[in-house]
């Protein structure tokens, strides 16, 4: 793996020298705009609109637009200055359990390793970390940005989650159209419920796939090929009349075959059936009650 930030945990006056290595990659399938009449891909240029030219990497800096058309202007170094000496620490501020974090927070997932002269300290933060079941919530500037972070332990290593500040968090009474409080049907609750049941399994991550990446790498095989490419119809839904009814047929399509029927709500059981009569093959004799099997 590529070695993407050198420098240092410290937590008190302990220092763990480390490198940093990315945690997760993006498989997005990358594509260019390519132009139609000539099969040539675009090129972006950096054009400047007021003198008409194309603009070398030497002659930008970058600009605050505090109002419309108006601009603070910042070079490169003036930024770097700003950070400090902190662009080569994850400072460690404070341990909290790890449940006590809402996963919003949550933004971007590293390794870190030992670098060659902190083995010693790298085993005793992670031994310790483990121990006592704590995380480290960190301050770390990477590439020039701020970041809180959570110093957590993945199997034998030292993991870093970037997290957002809580001012980058928005709050949830700024989603419209949130109801008050939430009225629901006990009935249609208790339905709800036992969906969720029969959904419920232990987290298999490795049996979910990303379908669209695998149909986008399909087509692209079959065209380079010049096959031609057929798509899939999309599955038959059943239209349900009601929520009750949605909450029946969602229960009766995930139900093992080999198991029990789904109970309903004691309210909404289906009655005994009537019990008939049968006539004796004897035209005088008396009607025989039979019981259902």
């Amino acid at each position: 793996m590529h070695t993407v930030w050198k420098g240092a945990i410290s937590f008190g006056l302990v220092h763990v020298p480390v490198k940093m290595f990315s945690a997760t990659e993006d498989k997005d399938i990358s594509m260019r705009m390519i132009h139609t009449a000539c099969n040539t891909p675009l090129n972006f240029v950096r054009k400047c609109q007021h003198c008409e030219r194309e603009v070398e990497w030497g002659e930008i800096s970058r600009g605050y637009e505090y109002e419309p058309g108006a601009f603070v202007l910042f070079e490169k170094d003036e930024l770097e200055k700003l950070t400090g000496e902190v662009t080569k620490e994850i400072k460690i501020l404070d341990f909290v359990d790890l449940s006590e974090i809402d996963p919003v927070y949550f933004q971007k997932t590293y390794y870190l390793a030992p670098n060659e002269t902190g083995a010693g300290a790298y085993s005793l933060l992670l031994e310790a970390m483990k121990q006592t079941g704590k995380i480290g919530i960190a301050k770390v500037s990477i590439r020039s940005k701020s970041s809180l972070a959570a110093i957590r332990i993945i199997d034998r290593c030292i993991a870093m989650e970037t997290i957002f500040y809580p001012d980058e968090i928005r709050s949830v009474d700024q989603v419209p159209n949130l109801p008050e409080q939430s009225n629901v049907n006990d009935k249609e609750l208790d339905m709800a419920k036992m969906l969720i049941s029969q959904l419920s399994t232990p987290f298999e991550p490795e049996k979910y796939k990303d379908d669209y990446r695998a149909a986008v790498l399909q087509a692209i095989e079959q065209k380079v090929s010049g096959q031609q490419i057929s798509v899939a119809p999309e599955p038959h839904r059943t239209n349900v009349i009601d929520l009750m009814s949605a909450l029946q047929a969602s229960l009766e399509a995930v139900k093992p075959v080999s198991s029990e029927p789904t109970p309903l709500p004691a309210d909404r059981a289906k009655p005994d059936k009537p019990k008939s009569r049968a006539k004796s093959t004897k035209g005088k004799a008396k009607d025989k009650e039979t019981v259902p099997s």
